[in-house]
């Protein structure tokens, strides 16, 4: 085995034997790993429906980067191949179901870094919250056994360099700002804003 490889199977050991040793936490990362997928789709569609257009802006920026990211990731996963730990691996504490693939690297984790990052650009306050949510969800997929830290830290960096990339032109796109227009005054017919400052106030905080 490689250096690597060594490295990336003695972090592994470190990580997924805490939930031997630490029993009572294992319920929370399992809950962390398999569902808050949701919390982060309710914090998308919250964002979208505030009105404002910059988060609108961010909530589009955060799903192309998340497109990016599994195309590179889909590349990645051509050069590199390997299936989860529990697969690979005697005595591995798996905590949850996970069918034997390629999990390098990790789809779960590109997704959570594509959102979480774009929010990190756009809002620097609420920002901090979403990128460290986006590591503890990272941190729990190797803790319930389900991928190496590789996996993760590779789908991370994909992720993050992927939002900078398109955090730094989409914006500029006027077709793309053009677009939110028309769908803001789509929505204005169906669902006429009562109150608009207090809306645009809840935004900016958001």
């Amino acid at each position: 085995m490689s250096v690597f490889s060594d490295l990336n199977i003695s972090f592994f050991r470190a990580i997924n034997d805490l939930g031997k040793e630490f029993t009572d936490l294992n319920p929370v990362f399992v809950f962390i790993a398999e569902y808050m997928v949701y919390f982060l789709a309710l914090g998308v569609v919250i964002y979208w429906f505030t009105r404002s257009n910059q988060n609108r802006m961010m909530v589009i920026c955060g799903a192309i980067t998340f497109i990016l990211a599994e195309i590179v990731g889909k590349i990645a996963g051509k050069i590199h191949s390997n299936n989860q730990p529990f697969a690979e691996l005697a005595n591995v504490n798996k905590l949850i179901d996970h069918a034997v693939d390629n999990s390098f690297p990790s789809d779960h984790t590109m997704l959570f870094f594509a959102f979480c990052a774009t929010f990190l650009l756009f809002k620097k306050r609420l920002g901090l919250f979403w990128i460290t949510l986006a590591f503890i969800v990272a941190l729990s997929r190797v803790w319930v056994g389900v991928h190496f830290p590789a996996d993760v830290i590779v789908g991370a960096i994909i992720s993050i360099i992927s939002a900078v990339i398109v955090y730094r032109f989409v914006p500029q796109w006027d077709f793309m700002n053009k677009l939110i227009a028309v769908y803001d005054r789509a929505e204005q017919k169906i669902l006429p804003a009562k109150n608009t400052k207090r809306e645009q106030d809840r935004s900016n905080y958001l």
